[in-house]
């Protein structure tokens, strides 16, 4: 595996140029959490004493990028010792830049904007089950197995067990199996609110005066030796709140169902 060095991450981006686009995005999308909206930040303080490396946050999805930005905010914010807050934006001269995060690979080749973005971080994969709009079946690419690994083994990596924006969607195997192999400590976190706030590509601001919310949680407690993958991604998925427990809608409709069918038996 590949190291970093003084100069450059584990993937050979100069950190000078890391830390002007943290820095230039950061400014740009400031007022987006700390103005048009705000942001309410919890659970920071279980950031604190991690280690530098083999870290992996697991969240659910609402945007493109904003998602994404946001924890930016967060870890800059932490990694100078400010702890559920971001209202002194100076953390953006001292960012965390051994931070990686997955992402579509075609997300992150469409427009000169999510391109500069990518050199901030992005670990690019190519979903298995979905391409350009369509359905698809192909096998993973283990070269980017291992460029997760990589990152995993030189920072803190973010990705999204659900692979897409869709509230309540299945959460994908490969997460947990590479939770199984390579032992994490796996940090959940809740994020809410981004899909009223902004568009879909989270790059454009859609309602001003909401108030989007990260809670970052524990880190899980997982028996590497004990559970299996399917018990690992359900572990992660309920932290997350993307179960159909929390689907409040979904229970709703259920329920909805349950009574017109009694009120049927009864008429009868």
């Amino acid at each position: 595996m590949a190291k970093k060095n003084i100069f450059t991450d584990a993937f050979g981006t100069p950190y000078f140029l890391k830390r002007l686009i943290i820095f230039i995005l950061g400014i740009v999308s400031y007022r987006r959490f700390n103005g048009f909206n705000k942001l309410k930040i919890t659970g920071t303080e279980h950031l604190v004493d991690l280690p530098d490396s083999n870290v992996l946050f697991v969240s659910n999805h609402q945007t493109y990028f904003a998602d994404v930005a946001a924890m930016y905010h967060a870890f800059c914010a932490v990694n100078n010792g400010y702890l559920n807050t971001i209202k002194n934006p100076i953390y953006l001269l001292n960012p965390k830049i051994d931070f990686y995060y997955v992402a579509a690979e075609e997300t992150m080749n469409k427009g000169i904007l999510p391109k500069i973005f990518k050199i901030a971080g992005a670990v690019t994969v190519k979903r298995t089950w979905r391409a350009e709009g369509k359905n698809v079946n192909r096998l993973v690419d283990m070269s980017e197995v291992d460029n997760i690994m990589k990152a995993l083994d030189n920072g803190w990596v973010a990705t999204f067990p659900q692979g897409t924006t869709a509230a309540f969607a299945q959460g994908r195997r490969g997460t947990a199996k590479l939770v199984k192999n390579q032992r994490p400590i796996v940090i959940p976190i809740k994020i809410n609110g981004f899909r009223r706030a902004f568009d879909k590509k989270g790059l454009r601001v859609k309602v001003t005066g909401v108030k989007p919310t990260m809670e970052f949680k524990a880190p899980l407690e997982i028996d590497y030796d004990k559970e299996n993958a399917h018990e690992i991604l359900l572990k992660i998925m309920t932290a997350i709140e993307q179960t159909e427990d929390f689907n409040l809608l979904h229970n709703y409709d259920e329920e909805l169902k349950a009574k017109k069918l009694e009120q049927k038996d009864s008429n009868n």
